[in-house]
């Protein structure tokens, strides 16, 4: 059996980890396309594609679940070998996200003068952020579309598809936004403007491509599937469960959202340097989640598949393999932020002053493989569990962690006027490590609890 089980989850993790490989590097090229486009200055273009970026994420955040909560049930109903409910999870997420995207389209206006009533910017980087908002806002079909999809080929143990599409979403980005922004062959390009149409570009081709993979590999699962029955399925008895995840994971999406909008905020209240400086950081930390999510969508999967099918042997073997893979990960992203983290900060900025400022704040990327393995690894097994009051409570702890270490660590920094531009950056970094060792303990002491079998 173990055998069996490492080579599912390699089978499923290392498509995923491929895919995933590209995701920080669309963060990157963004950054190091806004870091080129002027020989100087560069920090108010680095700070507007943050504040732009995090903007979406304060939208998208909230329907995370369309991921989550379509991939958990699929992969029970995968499980369970009830190939019509895993159609009817596809309908109804995709459905839900049409939805939603158009009414994000529609209230984008208000949107952004809401949320720059809280964010504290220069009015430059305030006008590059909105810039990019108002272009890239034009993808979120496409997007929250994405969003079910991925989740649904993940529950139906389908990582090879799901690794295409992102493969192109991601190769498209890269390539859209430098050309788009920088141009060629003689072609100046758009400038800034060309970093957010290269996103929405790359949006709808991964749309497409992930619709003919449906249409292709799962045609036969919507055969005789009409308007009628989408509405069947949206008043069905699986509505509650739905529901029920959709409103856990949207307090969890929200937290997140608490702990990543601040610590943009909080950095930016320092200066376009310290922002550009704390933006740079968490894409270099984000690096390595990158590689451990393949593991964890891997467990999402298999722990979804066999909790449907009744296998606690195999439900078990999972989370120890799966566990063991990702700190396997951890380990080795210790040596490469120890060896790479210079060169990685002259690839994202060419400008001195933000490389130098940036620097003094490395040595913090070697504690993320040692506090995110955990926590990363969790998130997956308890999304496959659909064990979502878990995960809801997880991030709401880890939220008043946050807090409790940046109010109190900057306290003690101004009693001990120690309160400099860069201790505070420091001490924004700790408390969100504090965050991670939140989400890991709490997680690792309700798990017996959380990830049961029905009837088993």
């Amino acid at each position: 059996m173990r055998k069996e089980i490492n080579r599912d989850i390699l089978k499923l993790a290392l498509p995923s980890i491929l895919a995933n490989i590209t995701v920080p590097l669309v963060g990157m090229v963004d950054i190091a396309v806004a870091g080129h486009l002027t020989e100087s200055g560069s920090a108010a273009l680095i700070g507007g594609i943050a504040i732009g970026t995090n903007l979406f994420d304060l939208l998208y955040w909230n329907f995370a679940f369309l991921r989550a909560t379509t991939g958990g049930l699929t992969a029970q109903a995968y499980g369970s070998g009830d190939r019509r409910r895993c159609a009817d999870m596809l309908a109804r997420g995709l459905s839900l996200a049409l939805q939603i995207s158009l009414i994000l389209i529609a209230i984008q206006w208000l949107f952004l003068k809401f949320a720059f009533v809280f964010i504290d910017c220069t009015p430059q980087v305030q006008a590059l952020a909105e810039t990019y908002f108002r272009i890239r806002i034009w993808a979120a079909p496409a997007t929250l579309g994405l969003m079910a999809l991925k989740g649904w080929f993940i529950g139906m143990q389908d990582s090879v598809s799901s690794m295409a599409v992102d493969i192109v979403v991601n190769v498209v980005n890269i390539m859209g936004s430098i050309f788009l922004a920088m141009g060629l062959a003689g072609w100046n390009g758009l400038g800034y403007s060309g970093i957010a149409w290269g996103t929405v570009l790359a949006q709808y081709s991964g749309l497409a491509v992930a619709m003919l993979f449906v249409i292709i590999r799962y045609g036969e699962l919507f055969k005789g599937l009409s308007f009628r029955d989408l509405r069947e399925i949206m008043k069905s008895t699986d509505r509650k469960a739905f529901n029920r995840m959709n409103a856990n994971l949207v307090v969890r999406s929200i937290c997140f959202i608490i702990i990543y909008i601040g610590y943009t905020l909080i950095s930016a209240a320092y200066g376009d340097l310290m922002l550009a400086s704390a933006s740079i950081m968490m894409k270099l930390l984000m690096l390595f989640s990158y590689f451990t999510d393949g593991f964890a969508y891997a467990g999402e999967a298999m722990t979804g598949r066999f909790i449907g099918a009744r296998d606690h042997a195999r439900l078990k073997a999972t989370m120890r393999w799966v566990f063991i893979w990702s700190i396997s990960i951890a380990l080795l992203f210790i040596g490469v932020y120890y060896l790479a983290g210079v060169p990685m900060l002259k690839i994202l900025s060419k400008d001195v002053e933000v490389v130098s400022a940036c620097s003094q704040f490395l040595g913090w990327l070697l504690l993320m493989p040692a506090f995110g393995v955990i926590a990363f690894t969790w998130d997956g097994i308890y999304i496959g569990a659909t064990a979502t009051g878990y995960i809801r409570n997880t991030m709401i702890w880890s939220v008043v962690a946050f807090f409790i270490v940046w109010f109190l660590g900057r306290f003690f920094l101004v009693r001990c006027g120690a309160d400099t531009d860069e201790n505070c950056i420091h001490m924004l970094l700790a408390a969100y490590f504090a965050h991670l060792l939140a989400r890991s303990v709490y997680q690792t002491i309700r798990y017996r609890k959380a990830i049961v079998i029905p009837d088993c």
